[in-house]
């Protein structure tokens, strides 16, 4: 079974947690993670390029001189693309990038890579710090109890715990996702990751059936 390093309210280590095997013990599918963060950062693409075509820009209409006897190369519009100001051709135009996966990949990608930083000791397990108030400073100093210095970190918190999440979210090298929305390319792209309780409670009971 998989464990994590455990810490109190305080970043006082307390042992190490054992983690459930549905989310933190499976294999690790490298080309059903490369799926996933495929499809991931192809549906972040807004797809809204646009230029416009020798149909949408200002002009045309006559012909600017005659076709033949002038000793100029034919032309029939001043909206053509070979024209200063005409229209662009074979330019962009809006798109829709987002790709899907099927439900059960990418719960599978999501255990692997969950699983993948397990396996790694990156993973480290932490009570609420129990903050009134959601103070960057203090949240960030939190982090460096339990040892997290300059690493890139990803923080998983749970539904109610909006003070944690607005404390941690404007900190450099963190990011900061609800248990229930975590997806493997967070996981990849951070050296570290830091699971409160209720998140982890939380990761059991979307993702560990």
């Amino acid at each position: 079974m998989a464990t994590a390093n455990a810490y109190d309210k305080q970043g006082v280590s307390r042992g190490s947690v054992e983690l459930p095997d549905t989310i933190f013990g499976q294999q690790v599918h490298e080309h059903l993670i490369y799926q996933s963060v495929k499809t991931f950062l192809a549906n972040q693409r807004q797809g809204t390029a646009k230029v416009k075509d020798r149909k949408e820009v200002t002009g045309g209409g006559k012909k600017p001189w005659k076709q033949k006897g002038t000793g100029r190369a034919r032309s029939g519009s001043n909206t053509s693309p070979l024209w200063p100001g005409g229209g662009r051709a074979f330019g962009p135009t809006p798109r829709d990038y987002s790709i899907g996966l099927p439900k059960k990949q990418r719960r599978a990608a999501l255990a692997a890579a969950l699983s993948l930083a397990a396996s790694e000791g990156r993973v480290r397990v932490v009570d609420d710090p129990g903050m009134s108030e959601p103070k960057t400073k203090e949240f960030a100093g939190f982090l460096q109890k339990v040892g997290i210095k300059s690493e890139k970190t990803l923080v998983l918190v749970g539904k109610e715990e909006n003070v944690l999440y607005k404390a941690s979210r404007n900190l450099a090298r963190v990011r900061t996702a609800p248990a229930h929305q975590v997806t493997p390319y967070f996981v990849l792209e951070n050296e570290q990751v830091v699971i409160t309780r209720r998140a982890l409670d939380q990761l059991k009971e979307v993702f560990g059936s």
